[in-house]
């Protein structure tokens, strides 16, 4: 394995900017190298407000992150997300026209290009096409049908559509802060990728993304993403409730919130629901005292609505999720969310950390949900560099799963 192979993965969020640069390492894991982080600022709801202002958090996410690895950063793979996202299932049919009613790589392009034939609002563009599944004369379940025989190829696709000036300005921040674009991708797409592992795609399971501002879901099946979902909502809400409710500055609230918040109240004891916080209220000098357990009365109530939202929008969809819920970004570190989710989901519920037969290196120091989507996105980047390098001199049959597995990558 070529140690040659690097890859830079950028998590631009609402509240930091994770930088992440990792090598290919033996048994396709990649080796974490470099790691950053900045406060980010210039962006609200997944939307640039200010291009300088977010060029200059990740001009500082990406230093440390050279410098950590003494290597030079050039393009970067950049998580997509916004408020007004939506996903939608696709179909698509075309007339196989290769010789022998073989399929070819061209008719599988053309019958997912027949899936995406959709009209748009205006302003909006398609951001990723991912295949779920092929059908050949009426045979479902089928994920790669070039060299397949039939008259009839049918795809079943998810298609992720939203406005393009969001994209595009955000490319322009990434460039201004001194790199090239390598590819964009789906924010819950990229965390999946460093969370999951291939069974629970399989067998069924849903990912939540708890961002500052936004929370994205995206629910699995067959090896495929089946449903996606943005909700304009995250952790930001329980520190306007905190400062509201103990009336203090956003950033006593944002202090309070990560040292002492708690939103299931059946997890302390009895000490502990007693045990004293000291806060200063704004325009006060002296200060005041409160317990943990009405900081929890505080968190707890917002913490079951917000993931009631998303519990709402699986049950829609009527999928299976035997694997359960996967829970990743910094939302989801507040203490108490798990036994809450499982509560309101009413299925097995745990934190997404990095998958360890994925990543080596330094992970141990980024083992936390808040890094999924950061190392997920440099680890798609660095799947992607190894299957081109390894295209070359394999059987027939590799090469066509190769093919397929770029073509994925493609659309993301």
């Amino acid at each position: 394995m070529s140690r040659d192979i690097h890859a830079i993965g950028l998590d631009i969020g609402s509240s930091h900017v994770r930088c992440v640069i990792g090598e290919a390492a033996d048994g396709g894991k990649m080796n974490i190298v470099g790691i950053g982080e900045a406060e980010s600022k210039g962006l609200r709801r997944g939307i640039v407000t200010s291009a300088e202002a977010v060029s200059d958090s990740i001009r500082k996410a990406v230093g440390d992150a050279e410098r950590m690895s003494g290597l030079d950063a050039g393009a970067a793979m950049v998580n997509l997300s916004g408020e007004h996202f939506r996903g939608e299932n696709k179909a698509g049919v075309v007339a196989v026209a290769g010789v022998g009613r073989e399929i070819t790589e061209d008719d599988v392009s053309r019958a997912v290009e027949s899936a995406s034939a959709m009209s748009l609002p205006a302003g909006w563009e398609i951001f990723s096409r991912l295949p779920q599944e092929f059908i050949i004369d009426g045979q479902d379940g089928i994920t790669e049908p070039v060299g397949m025989s039939g008259a009839r190829l049918e795809s079943l696709v998810h298609i992720v559509i939203g406005p393009s000036a969001g994209r595009q300005n955000l490319e322009k921040a990434v460039r201004r802060a001194g790199l090239d674009v390598e590819r964009m991708m789906l924010e819950p797409l990229a965390a999946a990728e460093s969370a999951l592992t291939d069974d629970d795609k399989e067998y069924g399971c849903a990912l939540v993304n708890i961002g500052a501002e936004i929370t994205s879901v995206m629910i699995f099946g067959r090896g495929a993403v089946q449903h996606t979902a943005v909700f304009p909502f995250g952790s930001l809400h329980f520190t306007k409730d905190i400062a509201h409710g103990l009336r203090v500055s956003i950033q006593e609230a944002n202090k309070i919130k990560h040292d002492y918040g708690c939103v299931a109240a059946f997890l302390m004891d009895d000490e502990e629901r007693q045990q004293v916080i000291e806060i200063v209220p704004v325009g006060r000098s002296e200060s005041r005292r409160l317990s943990k357990e009405i900081l929890c009365d505080i968190m707890q109530p917002r913490a079951v609505e917000l993931l009631q939202h998303i519990a709402h929008e699986i049950a829609k969809t009527q999928s299976s999720i035997p694997s359960g819920v996967v829970l990743t970004g910094g939302g989801s570190l507040a203490r108490g969310m798990v036994e809450i989710a499982e509560q309101v989901f009413d299925a097995p519920t745990r934190l997404g950390f990095l998958e360890e037969d994925y990543f080596g290196g330094l992970a141990a120091e980024i083992q936390t949900p808040a890094w999924a989507t950061a190392c997920g996105l440099a680890l798609s980047s660095i799947r992607s560099q190894v299957r081109e390098q390894n295209s070359g001199g394999r059987s027939p049959k590799r090469k066509v799963a190769e093919w397929f597995e770029n073509f994925r990558e493609r659309f993301k």
